[in-house]
């Protein structure tokens, strides 16, 4: 699968992804792009987008866009905590839909 890591997970977070093919919105050259540009530019190259934004559903039309959104939430945003997603987040790639957003919690 295709994943986009949002600028508010930990570059090093990529490396919990094996066997996906996994970029950060830096490596892109997409660093510092707004929400909704940065969906649309997204949606043409990646399955999913992976962030740590709660709000993003609020601030987006997500139904627009042929990307699915994986939303982390954590207590603290730190590496440690989202590597305890992992197998959550594996879990529900699985069976990921376009359009579709979903939020794992610890």
């Amino acid at each position: 699968m295709r994943i986009l890591l949002d600028e508010s997970m930990p570059r090093r977070f990529a490396a919990s992804l094996s066997g996906h093919d996994v970029r950060t919105v830096g490596q892109c050259g997409w660093a510092g792009t707004k929400n909704g540009r940065l969906l649309a530019l997204a949606a043409t190259q990646f399955d999913v987008l992976v962030t740590a934004d709660r709000n993003i559903q609020y601030q987006q039309n997500l139904k627009a866009l042929p990307i699915a959104i994986i939303v982390l939430a954590t207590q603290d945003g730190r590496i440690r905590s989202f590597q305890q997603l992992v197998p959550k987040l594996l879990a529900t790639l699985k069976s990921l839909v376009p359009f579709s957003l979903v939020e794992l919690r610890l």
